[in-house]
This record gives C-alpha cells, structure tokens and sequence, in this order.
C-alpha cells in the first residue's frame, strides 16, 4: 500500500512507508503536547493547563487524538478515533490536527469548532533543542512490553483557545509548554488475554518526567523504578535554546524524594538531586507543583474499557465530555502532571511534572495498590 510519503528518500526497510520494521501489534508513533498559562503558574484566577496529543498504530489500522482542557474548576475533553488509512502524513484525526511547519522547531496546532466548545487555533514556537532521551526498554516474562525512543522540547503558544464562552488569547510570553515525539512499542488497543502476566500482581508503575524552563536553558529529567527502587530507565540532561549550538548537557544520576499530601499519593513537593562521576552532587532542584491536571481521564491514556490508545471505534467517532472533580484516591492510580515552579540556586523555571506511584513501592512505604 503506497502512500505520498513512499516519494520521499526517507525509507528505512525494504516496504513502503505505511508498514514499519516490526508486526507487533503495539507500535505507536505519537505527539504530544501541554500548555499551561503564565497566569496559573503563578497562582492567579487564571489557572489553565491543557494536553493535546495525536498518535497512529499502524499495525492496528488506527489513528486517534484528544484535545483536554482543564480551566479553573471546568475540565471538558473532546476525542476521537478514526481509521488510519494509508497517508501516514495526515495527522488529523476528526476537528483535531497536527501540521509540521518547520520540523523541531514549529509545530500549529488546532481543533476546530465542535458541539463540546472546545477549540484551539495555535502554533507551538521551541524555545530549545528537541532532546533525544534515553531509549525506553522493558521486558514482563521474556516479551518486549516497551521499545521506543521518544525526544522532548520545551517551547511557548501563541493563538487562541476556547471553551464553552471562555476564550484566550496566547502569547509567548504568558503560555509556556512542552511536547515529545515517541514511538515504537508499548501497550496500546484492545486489552489483551494476561496470559502468564496474571501471575505477577504485585508489579506496579513509579514514574517521573519533569522537562523544565529556565531563563537561559532547560532541564529534562526522567526516572522509571520498579517497586524494589531498581531503574528501568533514567535520564538527565540540560538542554539550549534553539540555534546556540550547545550539545545538551548531562546533569548526572537523579534522585528524588518526594513528599506527599497527606493520606494521598499526591505530590506536595518534590526535590531531585543529581550526581554526577564520583558520587559529587551536581544539581539540586526544588519543585512546587501549582496546578494538578489528571492525565488519564478521557484522553485514552487511562483504563476506561471503551476508550484506549489504538482502540479501533470505527471509521470516524468524535466524543467528548465534562470530567467530574477529581478525588485525592486519583493519585493512587493515575498518571498525574502538575503544572510546576522549580528553583534551583536562586534560579526559577517553570513546566510540568509528570508522577505516578501506581502499586507497591517500597522506598515510600507503599506495599499495595490501595
């Protein structure tokens, strides 16, 4: 099955582009993106953080995008799903769509008018260089469950979002946000039979990412721990602004200890720490979170049974509700970003960080899923 991007010298295996290198069914390729205003990362009534993501699965025929906006107390999302065909290159998905302007450097961003009152009309400038993480590899008894590369960039917005009788205009210097570009392999579509997983019910989910933005730079850090504290994937770099020619920088080893609300697994604060050759401390970063944004409910990113990433739902279904308030016992089982300020020797940036302590984990005392 051919398609428009089979004219570009961009092949990589001997098929054309709308096949990739492997059959599993779980292969992904993703945008994603937040902005959060000014306004509500310094704590004034405009409190505003919103998620926008795109993906395609080309071996489960699918393409799918949400656009989630919580604002003050209102949290509304629009989705939806369609099939993928064979255009690679449409990234469109129903009113929502992703056009590439200037690779790594502009992406515009937009959802057009619906029934839900949610619309966006805007462009997403870099303020550094897109990072390259740290490849992301993990097996549950012997089957490669993620295998995927994924690179991270902090920016600013400027456009306009609407929802329900509320509009804003974005400007640079007031809507920050960040964005990633993965893909590869990790669970995505239809739930699968366990098998011999069924055996393994103490397996659990601890998670960090924090991209930050300082005034002249910006930081990405990643942690992924099992239940024990064992790493299965970690990543610290200081990142440029776009054209300085500066090759990222590496921060060291992150630790982190986070200090909860509590009774919850929500995050009060935070600090990371980084080590670099000899055990010397290199970095220290404190992180207030401001704004609480729930990731997994209605974006497909969650459990809800009729609607995941690379669920087929048919040809084309656009939904989209009004999430309800969320509880703290959330936290105890969902992926969480909070908009945050982050301070480290006088310095004050500002971005998201993204924590989840799904299941056991013994450094905190977490020895269940409850």
């Amino acid at each position: 099955m051919l398609s428009p991007l089979d004219d570009y010298p961009v092949h990589q295996i001997s098929e054309p582009m709308r096949h990739v290198g492997t059959s599993d069914r779980n292969f992904y390729d993703r945008y994603y993106f937040n902005i959060f205003g000014a306004d509500g990362v310094h704590g004034t009534e405009d409190e505003l953080f919103a998620v926008i993501g795109i993906g395609q699965y080309p071996n489960l025929g699918v393409s799918d995008a949400f656009l989630s906006v919580l604002w003050s107390d209102e949290h509304r999302v629009v989705r939806a799903s369609r099939t993928l065909g064979s255009d690679r290159m449409d990234a469109s998905v129903g009113p929502i769509r992703i056009q590439v302007r200037r690779g790594l450097e502009q992406i515009k961003v937009s959802c057009e008018p619906n029934e839900w009152g949610i619309e966006l009309d805007a462009v997403f400038d870099a303020f550094s260089e897109a990072h390259l993480e740290a490849r992301h590899f993990d097996r549950q008894f012997n089957r490669v469950t993620f295998d995927s590369t994924r690179f991270a960039q902090l920016g600013s917005w400027s456009g306009r979002l609407r929802v329900g009788a509320r509009e804003v205009e974005l400007t640079p210097e007031r809507y920050w946000g960040s964005r990633d570009r993965s893909w590869g392999i990790r669970p995505v579509g239809e739930p699968e039979p366990p098998g011999i997983r069924a055996t393994d019910p103490a397996g659990g989910f601890f998670w960090i990412y924090a991209p930050v933005r300082f005034g002249d730079q910006a930081h990405v850090t990643i942690v992924q721990e099992r239940p024990s504290g064992e790493r299965i994937m970690q990543d610290a770099h200081r990142v440029f602004p776009l054209g300085s020619g500066r090759d990222p920088e590496w921060l060291g080893r992150p630790e982190h200890t986070i200090r909860f609300v509590q009774g919850t697994r929500m995050v009060e604060s935070a600090t990371l720490t980084y080590f670099g050759a000899h055990g010397r401390r290199t970095a220290e970063v404190e992180v207030q979170p401001l704004l609480t944004f729930p990731l997994l409910l209605g974006t497909g990113y969650g459990f809800e049974p009729d609607w995941r990433h690379g669920m087929y739902q048919g040809e084309l279904v656009v939904q989209g509700q009004s999430v309800p308030p969320v509880e703290p016992s959330y936290a105890n089982w969902g992926l969480t970003e909070y908009a945050a300020r982050f301070t480290s020797q006088g310095h004050v940036g500002y971005g998201m960080f993204e924590f989840a302590a799904m299941g056991p984990h013994e450094r905190y005392g977490f020895s269940s899923w409850e």
